[in-house]
């Protein structure tokens, strides 16, 4: 599941100290990714992201369903066959998945890759498919359906045709892992950004923490609020490009994986957690869980924050979060 971003990084202007801060921008994951890394000098940050990209690789080569010779690859050519083994690290992310499933009534699921794409977001869409389409759409998607073995580490797809895509997890667990890696490495203080996926952990050479500011996605041109992060993680997960409009009623890119049908009534979530992993996948079952119980189940979640945009432009926080003290 693509993501826009609607997250601006706020850098102080570095002071006289005796590190410095380093950035670059890359493309990987078929997505914007950003490693920032406070070092000594430019060359010890070259080696740190450097580093990163090797990891990123790694696991991208683990758990992609775009790249054939992954392990999820092969859990999705053997659907409706047999289990397959793969690595404990792929065991437990999807475990991991499902238990978000699981707390999100399925409006978070892995298996939405098996969805049919009758939903065009480029224009050319003029009509809505069908209400029997719409069903048949999703008739493979469930992750009740993902069958785990424990003690054999294997992963089994229950009926033929379904697939796993990691895209709403996937990213933020690389932005933990990469995170994790260069911290044991050494790099005290830096951020990951993959597409929205942010990761900060340390403070800015002058001693201040990083800052994020959330802009709504309706008026880009203004940040509402800015937040300090430290050692913690944040993702936004937005519609605003990518919608169709059909009888009045605005349908955004992320579709509900139970119904078939796109969300609605939101335009972005920001998920604030100390863990991107968990604030990837939480954003996504947010935006498709709606203002109200989107709400309801951040509140129930210590340590989870949410900022919501619907589509009237009005702004909604979990109740931890007091907009008005950090506009």
């Amino acid at each position: 599941m693509k993501k826009i971003l609607f997250i601006t990084l706020l850098f102080a202007s570095v002071i006289a100290t005796s590190q410095i801060t380093h950035k670059r921008r890359l493309f990987m994951l078929g997505s914007p990714f950003e490693v920032t890394a406070v070092a000594k000098d430019t060359i010890k940050a070259n080696e740190y992201i450097d580093l990163a990209i090797v990891e990123v690789k790694r696991i991208e080569n683990l758990i992609s369903d775009w790249i054939p010779t992954t392990q999820i690859s092969e859990v999705n050519r053997n659907a409706g066959i047999k289990p397959v083994k793969v690595d404990t690290e792929v065991f437990e992310l999807v475990e991991r998945a499902i238990k978000i499933s699981q707390i999100t009534n399925g409006a978070f699921d892995i298996s939405y890759a098996s969805m049919d794409k009758i939903w065009k977001f480029d224009g050319s869409m003029k009509v809505m498919p069908t209400e029997e389409a719409i069903k048949k759409s999703v008739a493979k998607i469930g992750y009740k359906n993902i069958i785990l073995n424990p003690k054999q580490h294997t992963i089994f797809l229950k009926l033929e045709g379904m697939k796993l895509g990691l895209g709403g997890i996937g990213q933020g667990y690389i932005a933990d892992k990469v995170k994790d890696l260069l911290f044991s490495k050494g790099c005290v203080s830096g951020i990951i950004n993959v597409s929205g996926d942010i990761n900060a952990w340390g403070k800015q050479p002058d001693g201040k923490p990083w800052t994020v500011g959330i802009v709504n996605p309706l008026n880009k041109n203004k940040i509402f609020a800015t937040f300090p992060i430290e050692d913690s993680a944040v993702e936004t997960s937005g519609s605003y490009e990518k919608y169709v409009i059909f009888n009045g009623i605005r349908y955004s890119h992320i579709i509900d994986p139970r119904t078939g049908y796109p969300a609605k009534g939101v335009v972005s979530v920001s998920v604030f957690a100390k863990q991107t992993e968990i604030a990837d996948a939480l954003a996504t079952g947010i935006f498709v869980l709606g203002v109200d119980v989107g709400l309801d189940l951040v509140n129930q979640i210590k340590g989870i924050e949410c900022i919501i945009v619907d589509d009237k432009g009005k702004i909604h926080s979990s109740n931890g979060i007091d907009i008005k003290k950090y506009n």
